[in-house]
C-alpha cells in the first residue's frame, strides 16, 4: 500500500462525507496521527474532520477516550474490545457521524503471546450505533509498511460506514418481484401449453 492510496481513499471519503453531512473524528496508538494526518492532507477537509486523539499510552486511552481500567487490563491495549472503546469513545466525546480507531503492534518489539508484530486492531463507530471491527495481521513487513497499511485499512472501514446501512436494499427488491409474480410466471406457462399439442 503505498502513500497514493491513502490520498485517493482520503479525497474519496471526504467527498462521500462531505455528500452525506457527515463528521469524522479519528482515535489512533500505533499509527500515531497518521490517518487523521492523511484526512488533513487534502484541502478543504474542514468540513468534515473535527479532530483527532493520539492515544500513545493506556493512560491516554483512559483519559481522553474514556476506555476502563478493567478493559486494558483484562484484553490488553492491541484488542478488539479496547479498538472499540476507543472508537466509541472518540464518537461520544467529538460528538461526530463517524469515528476510527486502531490499535496496534508495529514493531519492530512489543509483541507478546498471541499478540505478534503486525498485530492491528480496527473499529469504526457511527452515531446511529453501527459499529464494524476488524482485526489484521500483516506481519513482519516492517514498522513503516505496518502504519501505512493500518491507515489504508481504516479509511477504508470509514468509507464502509460513511456509504450508510446496506440492508436496504434487499427489502425494496424483493418488494419489486412481488409486485409482478404472475407477469413473470403466466408467459412460462402458455409457452408449456402451446408446445403440448405438436408433440402429441
Amino acid at each position: 500500500m503505498s502513500g497514493s492510496d491513502a490520498r485517493a481513499l482520503s479525497r474519496s471519503l471526504l467527498d462521500l462525507c462531505r455528500m452525506r453531512k457527515l463528521t469524522v473524528a479519528t482515535a489512533e496508538s500505533c499509527t500515531g496521527g497518521l490517518v487523521a494526518g492523511a484526512l488533513t492532507d487534502i484541502p478543504g477537509s474542514s468540513d468534515v474532520i473535527d479532530r483527532g486523539f493520539v492515544t500513545y499510552s493506556n493512560e491516554a486511552k483512559r483519559a481522553m477516550l474514556g476506555v476502563r481500567a478493567t478493559t486494558l487490563a483484562t484484553f490488553g491495549a492491541v484488542s478488539k474490545e479496547t479498538a472499540t472503546a476507543m472508537a466509541i469513545g472518540a464518537l461520544e466525546k467529538a460528538g461526530v457521524d463517524l469515528a476510527v480507531a486502531i490499535t496496534g503492534i508495529a514493531g519492530p518489539g512489543g509483541a507478546t503471546p498471541g499478540k505478534p508484530v503486525g498485530l492491528v486492531h480496527f473499529a469504526v463507530a457511527a452515531r446511529d450505533g453501527r459499529i464494524l471491527h476488524r482485526e489484521c495481521r500483516f506481519g513482519a513487513v516492517g514498522r513503516s509498511a505496518v502504519r501505512q497499511r493500518s491507515v489504508v485499512e481504516a479509511l477504508r472501514m470509514l468509507m464502509e460506514l460513511a456509504r450508510g446501512p446496506q440492508a436496504l436494499a434487499k427489502p425494496r427488491r424483493e418488494a419489486a418481484s412481488r409486485l409482478y409474480p404472475r407477469v413473470a410466471r403466466s408467459p412460462r406457462r402458455s409457452a408449456v401449453k402451446r408446445r403440448r399439442p405438436p408433440r402429441a
